[in-house]
């Protein structure tokens, strides 16, 4: 093997500094999902006590090593036992990495049956009009806006989002956060637009907090007006009022398949018309 770098007796070639790379990356993506809750304390013990009997065994300290490695023999399964939800969590989010979904062949049928749920769930809350504030995320994850509600980590169905949206709930209030086919956070706060009215009509707390998310964060948000019943849409910090069902389902099915900003808004011209 081809040394890279070499000094005195320890030689490091490129298989060296791939291991290092991947096993860098994996201890850091579990450090970001488990940074701030009680399983980050669990992971610093399993690490304090692995590190504390590799010293035990170079100093030669049998009686230390003989107690350390009854510890370490049963740590994988501790491991496994106690992180069984951050592990989960870490391969949902590996398989949604973007080399692993050029594998996935139903793709395109689960984003179409995403829209119509979304649209049906919209739909039939507008008819009983129970207001809701959905916020998608586009390029870029909605961090700050999800750290403002309750976590929910779950995939999107019609009845989620109507439980959630239901006026009796305690997570009706503030908006919901769809990443991909997953509700990752309900009860968000928005911060709302300097915009009091769009084409002579006056807006309310959610339309405000719609315009004023899309004017801070590249996101689109669909709207259902608790008064009147009507779906609106926001994005880029402008609104679109009254939409119909089908145009609402042709705006997300297309919003799922596309990135640039500039078809986006050639939809939002299609739609105007």
């Amino acid at each position: 093997m081809i040394e890279i770098i070499k000094i005195g007796f320890i030689s490091i070639t490129l298989i060296d500094l791939l291991d290092i790379s991947l096993v860098s990356f994996i201890i850091y993506q579990i450090y970001k999902m488990i940074k701030g809750t009680v399983a980050s304390q669990i992971f610093s013990g399993l690490i304090f006590i692995i590190s504390l009997s590799f010293v035990a065994q170079v100093s030669g300290m049998r009686t230390m090593t003989w107690i350390l490695r009854l510890v370490t023999d049963i740590w994988v399964f501790a491991f496994i036992v106690l992180f069984q939800p951050e592990i989960r969590r870490f391969l949902v989010a590996l398989s949604k990495t973007k080399l692993l979904q050029i594998f996935r062949s139903q793709k395109n049928k689960n984003e179409v049956d995403l829209a119509d749920e979304i649209t049906q769930s919209v739909f039939e809350m507008a008819q009983v009009q129970h207001g809701a504030l959905i916020v998608f995320e586009k390029d870029a994850e909605a961090k700050a806006i999800i750290e403002t509600g309750q976590p929910i980590h779950a995939i999107v169905s019609k009845d989620l989002l109507k439980n959630i949206f239901f006026p009796r709930s305690p997570l009706h209030d503030g908006a919901v956060v769809i990443g991909g086919d997953q509700i990752k956070a309900a009860r968000c706060t928005l911060p709302l637009s300097n915009i009091s009215v769009v084409d002579g009509v006056q807006l309310g707390m959610r339309h405000k907090a719609a315009l004023g998310i899309t004017e801070q964060a590249d996101v689109l948000v669909i709207v259902v007006s608790e008064e009147t019943g009507s779906i609106s849409v926001a994005e880029n910090g402008k609104l679109i009022r009254g939409l119909s069902k089908d145009k609402l389902r042709k705006l997300l099915t297309e919003k799922l398949h596309l990135t640039k900003s500039s078809k986006i808004k050639q939809l939002f011209e299609e739609i105007r018309k």
